[in-house]
């Protein structure tokens, strides 16, 4: 009789315990993303979640240790729940959750972690936060005092990161390391009103009591002056005398110790495929080869006589081809967005609700970043997204490749397919918000050709800037390779991209030296919109006249971003439903 009590005892005891395994994974979804925001106050206030607005991210190296061992105790959780019990989407989370932090514990076991400093990432581009935070209240102004206050300690410890890189021979390329102290420059100013962290102050709301405006404004300038130039001070000095001497000569970084190990990684983890160095290589020259036969088509078509490099010559040194000011420019992308917008309903059966605006990229960081660039909207829908452009030297922004940029960063690119993810409400946050780059940046190339079907590239020149921004692309398969794993010069980069793509040396240049800056990154663009190109033929193959490029769209957009592999699953089984 004991024993039979017992039993029931130990049964009740397990039924009570139990919970299922979608239960488990929910609530440690939950648990990872609330860590998560606590270690990322940026971050938060990127979302539109100001509650940390007075803080920066923990940069310091005890901080990524203990970050690193948190998620290892996360993946053991994960590594507990039978995902055999898991529903379809709740075993895509589980996959997509754990293959997010298997990648960050091998960036940090690589020391990737101590090469993050490049000419659009580091410490002389932390006053761009300021784009997405609010400037309405006594308290907004408070929290970015607070915050000017405490970057002496963020730049000791972005210097005792690079100071553990030089040691384990981590170290960025010089070539691009060289642009850095001009940065610093911008922000080391004698006149704090002139810094680039007091924009905020620049124009203070109307609201606002005139003598408390007065007051913050002193403030500001006061943390400026006496603590925010005084640290970017020292870390200039530091980072002249002993970061720029010990960086690497070479700019691939398949010349560091276990380089090429380290580029297969990046490579993988960024085109979500098992896709070697060699092979995308190979894939690129296939890409450029394919693109010249367009791009001579264009070419007789104009009437131009002369070959493929007198014309690309031609278009960058042609007046006729660029606005004369940055307020034209910009005005000519406002119109381009304009005449986008209605179109969408012919591709897309569901639309975002967020809007989208058309911004110029900040004048002190503009020389040294890429012709556009896409700024999310805030996930609690405070903050709309935005398509930012690059005005500095409107003569060498040509007017034919508007309308091809603007399809990529705004619509249907970057902010159609971001807010619709935004706006799944069944997505959870670190979905909504991970950089599944092979899937964001693949989409956004796809994109560029769904404007001939949006009215656009009706002027051969129009026609020949979408051209060149996908041939840009395929380049990017053989110059990234090129000079990470096959060890070419930066030169040779340059002039490879020069021979085969119509854009203007200053972009050139640019792209080639964030290539180096960034391994890997610039192959998940071609790598993905080939992909999304394969699964929408294979759709009209099959389905042929019940094809649908509405549905075809939706359903490829429905779950947000994912890999590729499991994007292909998802599509493969659309389409086995269709009959």
């Amino acid at each position: 009789m004991m024993r039979l009590l017992l039993a029931l005892l130990l049964f009740n005891y397990a039924a009570f315990a139990y919970t299922a395994p979608a239960d488990d994974l929910q609530a440690l979804i939950t648990e990872h993303w609330a860590w998560f925001l606590d270690q990322e106050p940026e971050t938060r206030s990127y979302t539109g979640d100001h509650s940390a607005a007075d803080r920066w991210n923990d940069r310091s190296l005890a901080a990524h240790y203990e970050r690193d061992a948190r998620r290892a105790r996360f993946l053991s959780e994960l590594g507990r729940i039978n995902t055999a019990d898991l529903g379809s989407e709740d075993q895509l989370n589980h996959a997509m959750l754990t293959q997010l932090l298997q990648n960050k514990r091998r960036r940090h076991a690589l020391g990737l972690d101590l090469m993050t400093l490049s000419m659009r990432v580091g410490p002389q581009q932390l006053f761009t936060i300021a784009e997405y935070s609010p400037f309405e209240t006594e308290h907004d102004y408070r929290n970015w005092i607070s915050r000017l206050k405490r970057l002496p300690v963020v730049l000791d410890q972005s210097r005792e990161l690079l100071e553990e890189g030089i040691s384990r021979d981590r170290v960025q390329p010089r070539v691009v390391m060289e642009r850095i102290p001009g940065q610093l420059d911008k922000i080391i100013t004698p006149n704090p009103e002139d810094s680039p962290f007091y924009q905020p102050f620049r124009t203070m709301p109307e609201a606002m009591d005139p003598s408390l405006a007065e007051e913050l404004q002193e403030a500001g300038r006061t943390a400026i002056r006496n603590l925010v130039v005084p640290a970017y001070t020292d870390f200039k000095d530091f980072f002249v005398s002993s970061y720029l001497p010990a960086s690497r000569q070479r700019p691939g970084i398949g010349s560091l110790p276990e380089g090429k190990e380290l580029y297969q990684f990046l490579a993988k983890t960024f085109t979500t495929t098992s896709l070697s160095p060699q092979e995308i290589h190979e894939i690129g020259q296939r890409e450029v080869a394919r693109i010249l036969l367009e791009m001579e088509e264009v070419k007789t078509q104009v009437g131009f006589e002369g070959d493929l490099h007198a014309f690309n010559e031609f278009l960058r040194h042609s007046p006729q081809f660029y606005y004369e000011t940055p307020e034209a420019l910009l005005e000519g992308y406002q119109a381009v967005s304009k005449r986008i917008d209605p179109q969408l309903v012919n591709l897309f059966g569901t639309l975002p609700r967020m809007p989208y605006g058309v911004r110029q990229i900040p004048a002190e960081i503009a020389p040294d970043t890429t012709t556009a660039y896409y700024m999310e909207p805030a996930a609690n829908g405070s903050r709309a997204g935005y398509f930012y452009v690059n005005l500095y030297r409107p003569e060498v922004r040509p007017k034919y490749e508007m309308e091809v940029l603007s399809v990529h960063e705004a619509v249907p690119g970057h902010h159609l397919q971001i807010a619709l993810g935004m706006e799944i409400d069944t997505l959870p946050m670190f979905r909504k918000l991970s950089s599944v780059t092979a899937f964001v940046e693949g989409w956004g190339l796809y994109s560029e050709r769904l404007g001939y079907q949006l009215g656009l590239y009706k002027d051969p020149y129009s026609r020949y800037g979408q051209l060149t921004y996908d041939m840009w692309r395929a380049v990017r398969l053989v110059v990234d390779t090129g000079i990470h794993y096959y060890g070419w010069s930066r030169q040779r980069a340059i002039d490879y991209f020069m021979a085969h793509a119509g854009k203007t040396k200053q972009d050139i240049v640019n792209e080639i030296d964030r290539y180096i800056g960034w391994p890997g990154q610039a192959l998940a663009y071609k790598i993905g919109q080939m992909k999304m190109l394969e699964l929408r033929e294979r759709a009209q193959q099959t389905l042929g006249e019940r094809f649908d490029i509405r549905a075809f769209h939706d359903e490829l957009l429905g779950v947000g971003a994912i890999p590729l592999d499991a994007l292909e699953r998802r599509m493969d089984a659309w389409l086995a439903r269709q009959g």
